[in-house]
């Protein structure tokens, strides 16, 4: 039990801030590469949802990044940078706009929301590869 706490223990800021960086670029390479492959196999309109989930993803990551930085210098006693109500704002008035984009991409597109769903996944499986390589190395 203490070895694994140990493990976790180890894992840094700059870990944690290239374990997202990463996870933001592996997401859009396999969306991009889904999306293609789903634009051959099936139709535009179920390449455009799973493009559409894989921007969602992306996006995500990226302010989850942003809040994770305020919480680590929150929880490290430094000063707060600056915009920080600015990101939780904007972390808010992102659900919303991804919520329309959302609702916007199943009216227009038509397509399926599996597809939709599979790039709105991505983002999970691209952070737990991404943690796991961390935690095994």
């Amino acid at each position: 039990m203490s070895d694994e706490l140990q493990v976790f223990s180890d894992i840094t800021d700059a870990d944690l801030e290239k374990l997202l960086r990463g996870a933001i670029r592996n997401t859009f390479i396999f969306g991009v590469l889904a999306s293609l492959v789903v634009w051959k196999a099936s139709s535009w309109r179920d390449a455009a949802m799973l493009a559409t989930g894989t921007a969602i993803s992306a996006a995500s990551i990226f302010e989850w990044r942003r809040l994770a930085r305020f919480i680590a210098a929150k929880m490290d006693k430094k000063q707060t940078p600056r915009g920080s109500a600015f990101a939780v704002v904007f972390f808010v008035i992102r659900l919303t706009v991804f919520a329309a984009a959302i609702y916007v991409s199943l009216k227009c597109f038509q397509g399926s929301v599996v597809a939709l769903l599979c790039g709105l996944a991505l983002a999970v499986l691209t952070l737990v590869w991404g943690a796991l390589r961390l935690l095994r190395g």
